[in-house]
């Protein structure tokens, strides 16, 4: 049987990871995790999971959008190299 806790173990430490290398994809991995512990919170009748994930959510798509912007403005013209690193921006 497929285990929603281990599940949730892996894509912390590979989000951890990846947000800790300065990839945005660490913060796609980070979302998905936090919408596997929302179904963890109702399976198991933890409701309190669900409105915290939910914030998650919300602060990485707002990171995300953020960060990709971020990422086009400071793109060279003409430039082929696709690197998906990039220093997390404050604003």
């Amino acid at each position: 049987m497929f285990r929603l806790d281990t599940l949730s173990c892996a894509l912390t430490v590979l989000s951890t990871v990846l947000v800790g290398r300065k990839m945005w994809s660490g913060l796609l991995v980070a979302g998905v995790n936090s919408i596997v512990i929302c179904v963890i919170g109702l399976r198991t009748q933890q409701f309190g999971f669900i409105p915290a994930n939910v914030f998650c959510i919300g602060v990485y798509v707002v990171s995300l959008r953020s960060w990709r912007r971020g990422r086009a403005e400071h793109k060279a013209p003409g430039s082929g190299h696709r690197d998906q690193r990039q220093e997390f921006s404050g604003s």
